[in-house]
């Protein structure tokens, strides 16, 4: 299954599909860090190698969770049902968002869904948090895998390459 899972990687529609998503992810987690440091200040304050790693992290978070959401979708085609590791991939934007967003967006918000906590000034602009966040997504880019290649396909094998949207 895991074999044809990434030979339809290669068809035109998942191809754009993954290319969108990555386009996506990388301006989102470009903007997440932008409301909380922008590059310069980041730069300024912690040197160029801290910029530098957190530009790459934000690139392999892309790639990965857009990895993760075109497998799904393939998983979806082949077996006619959801993964249960694409919710990871959510999880770890929704994550991205609440750390190293706007930290005083984020207390008022819990505030006002009476949620209350003390807010730490957050090291290294967040990237403590970033780097869960790209565990969460490889977590889940990990179990997306394992369910494609270990999973039970409800269509038969044969009919798994002819199958098309109609």
């Amino acid at each position: 299954m895991l074999t044809v899972a990434f030979s339809k990687l290669k068809e035109q529609k998942y191809l754009i599909q993954a290319v969108a998503f990555f386009v996506v992810f990388a301006i989102l987690y470009g903007i997440i860090d932008s409301l909380n440091l922008s590059y310069s200040e980041m730069a300024s304050t912690y040197g160029n190698g801290l910029v530098i790693l957190n530009v790459f992290l934000n690139l392999l978070m892309a790639a990965s969770a857009s990895l993760l959401m075109t497998l799904g979708t393939i998983n979806l085609k082949i077996k006619g049902r959801e993964g249960k590791g694409e919710s990871l991939g959510f999880l770890s934007i929704f994550f991205g968002m609440l750390t190293y967003g706007c930290t005083s967006c984020v207390v008022s918000f819990f505030a006002a869904v009476g949620i209350a906590f003390s807010v730490v000034a957050l090291p290294l602009a967040g990237l403590p948090y970033k780097l869960i966040s790209v565990a969460l997504v490889l977590v889940g880019l990990a179990w997306m895998i394992l369910e494609i290649k270990n999973g039970k396909c409800r269509i038969r094998k044969s009919k798994i390459d002819s199958v098309e949207p109609k």
